[in-house]
């Protein structure tokens, strides 16, 4: 099979494509000929070295996408060989064959394409339980999402609004917070401005929920939050937050919460019913997807320099050389 790896941390120039030996099946698995993965900051930060990494190096990349099955290990029941399934959290999947634990895998409807899944499924499933789990959006509430250009961003947008929201974009340019807008936020904003008192203002004194994947601006965030209020901090991709003081939290009546999508695909069944809900509201038009940006595999380092350019405004896919 043909790989995009590292032997060591660093830059996009660590990256390689190789060929290697064909991955076993074990029992319980199944393997898949990739057709799309997706890219995400997470795997940036494991490239860089700032994630832990199952097994030695050579590490393979990617932990998000789909294919279709080429091989079935034993006791596996309920799929079959020839069927189109895809994955949020499968490593070593920036690869031409890529096994995956029935427990994780997820049949896709005929009607969601491979680019399609690997473009929803990992930053869909987060925004869905951000909205819904983390700290729910009701009727009424106002919200701030951080970086709303980005996929996750965009679907945020998107879903807080179907709740009932007043939602407060904010995003690195005019540009961008001008695609947030399109995508039904009620204000766009951008770093540049005096963006806290600027949401202060909108809110009637603050929201009611941030959502920040940024991290350094944890405490901005707070300032922008009303009493009683709470920020849900789900991401660093601008760098680690600062510490903050549970006696601020107390004084002022808020909430900081942490968010990690894995800990809500706790069951085959969790994970099911999620992208069930995920995909029809795709299917019904409630939600629209990231513009996709697509890189062969053998690129995936130029995929990377892409990410961290910032200025993706959608989602980037590693499409297997050859597969079309």
């Amino acid at each position: 099979m043909e790989a995009l790896v590292f032997d060591r941390f660093g830059g996009p120039e660590v990256l390689e494509y190789r060929t290697l030996p064909d991955p076993a099946v074990p029992p319980g698995h199944v393997q898949l000929a990739l057709r799309v993965a997706g890219l995400n900051f997470a795997d940036l930060h494991r490239r860089r070295g700032n994630y832990r990494l199952a097994g030695a190096a050579p590490h393979i990349a990617g932990y998000e996408g789909a294919g279709e099955v080429v091989a079935l290990g034993d006791g596996v029941a309920g799929i079959r060989l020839g069927g189109r399934i895809g994955f949020a959290d499968v490593p070593f999947a920036n690869a031409s064959r890529v096994t995956v634990p029935v427990d994780r895998a997820i049949p896709l409807p005929d009607d969601i394409g491979y680019r399609e899944a690997a473009a929803i499924l990992l930053q869909g499933l987060t925004a869905q339980y951000l909205v819904a789990d983390s700290a729910p959006v009701r009727a009424g509430a106002r919200v701030l999402v951080h970086a709303a250009a980005g996929g996750v961003g965009q679907l945020l947008v998107q879903m807080a609004k179907r709740r009932g929201a007043t939602v407060i974009a904010l995003a690195s340019t005019a540009g961008k917070a001008a695609i947030a807008v399109a995508r039904g936020a009620d204000h766009g904003l951008t770093y540049d401005d005096d963006w806290v008192a600027t949401v202060r203002d909108l809110s009637d004194g603050g929201v009611d929920i941030a959502y920040d994947s940024v991290g350094t601006t944890l405490a901005q965030s707070l300032d922008a939050t009303r009493p009683r209020g709470t920020v849900v901090a789900y991401g660093t991709a601008g760098g680690d937050p600062p510490a903050i003081d549970p006696r601020l939290l107390m004084e002022q009546s808020k909430a900081v919460v942490g968010g990690d999508l894995w800990d809500h695909l706790d069951s085959r069944a969790s994970r099911l019913a999620r992208a069930d809900a995920l995909f029809a509201a795709l299917r019904s038009g409630e939600l629209a997807l990231p513009e996709i940006e697509a890189f062969p595999l053998s690129r995936g380092a130029d995929a990377h320099r892409r990410l961290e350019s910032r200025a993706v405004t959608g989602k980037i896919v590693l499409v297997p050389d050859g597969a079309g």
